[in-house]
């Protein structure tokens, strides 16, 4: 399965009510290292199901962005049981993905 598209509507049942860890890439359109990372984390989303990966386009998302302090995109952030454990700010490569989750 591809990367989920999270909104404001499903932000909370997928990132803060699931008993998995869960991998979210704040992004927008325009950003080119945005674009380079959503493959990425598709191809990561139908290679594992041990941890759940998410996508939040800021654009359309701002609240959310606003919510965790988003400033800079691409921005991945996981959270483990409901609460943000880390944050990782700019293009990071598959292994540097699987090694966020650790």
């Amino acid at each position: 399965m591809a990367a989920l598209c999270i909104t404001e509507d499903n932000f909370d049942e997928i990132a803060l009510k699931s008993n998995k860890t869960v991998i979210i890439d704040f992004w927008a359109p325009w950003c080119n290292p945005c674009r380079a990372l959503l493959p990425i984390l598709d191809e990561v989303a139908r290679e594992t199901d041990e941890f759940i990966v998410g996508k939040v386009n800021v654009d359309v998302e701002k609240e959310l962005a606003k919510r965790y302090k988003v400033r800079t995109v691409p921005s991945i952030l996981v959270f483990k049981l409901g609460m943000l454990v880390k944050t990782s700010v700019g293009f990071i490569s598959k292994e540097e993905i699987y090694d966020l989750v650790k």
